[in-house]
């Protein structure tokens, strides 16, 4: 039977910090979490994580370089906590990825597989990171695609409309937290 799931990806305590000034974002993606479970929907948090000392981070990696030997994103750090806020409920799962995408070093697509997950529902940080990456890999693993547009946040204001308004359309559909909740709840 084919089911949908609600990513929550790299919405984690040191990269929420980067965007104290975004009021109500974690008040929003509860709102989506609560709706998702309230009809059934798999909710599955996404984080990104390394060992201690960062052996899986190559020096050719520009986007994970500068974290290699600062001891962030690593067990033990705060910074790599899920915010209390939008913490997961018993039960549900934390996939532990070692790249941008959530699917990218991570045993996420075993875990859909198994659930006959074959609906993806996007929400996290950043819209050019982890959501466009998530995005492109599912939609070539041939997933139906859902974009949470006010559930995910980017640094570049403009890059993060350009991919909501122009590149995520002619992949998934992109909609608010209201929308798709309201929708789950007519459903």
């Amino acid at each position: 039977m084919a089911a949908t799931a609600l990513l929550i990806t790299d919405v984690q305590q040191g990269i929420v910090e980067r965007f104290a000034g975004e009021d109500g974002y974690l008040d929003r993606l509860g709102t989506a979490i609560t709706a998702a479970r309230a009809a059934g929907v798999l909710v599955c948090y996404v984080t990104v994580m390394f060992r201690p000392g960062h052996p899986e981070v190559s020096d050719r990696n520009k986007s994970f370089a500068a974290l290699a030997g600062s001891g962030r994103f690593t067990d033990g750090d705060p910074g790599a906590e899920i915010p209390a806020e939008v913490a997961p409920a018993p039960g549900e799962a934390i996939v532990t990825k070692r790249r941008v995408s959530a699917f990218t070093g991570s045993d996420l697509e075993v875990l859909l597989r198994a659930r006959g997950v074959d609906h993806l529902v996007l929400a996290g940080i950043a819209t050019s990171g982890v959501v466009l990456s998530t995005l492109r890999q599912a939609a070539d693993l041939d997933y139906r695609l859902t974009v949470l547009a006010d559930g995910c946040l980017d640094r570049d204001p403009e890059v993060h409309q350009v991919l909501l308004h122009k590149v995520f359309p002619r992949q998934a559909e992109v909609t608010s937290i209201a929308d798709w909740a309201a929708g789950l709840a007519g459903a």
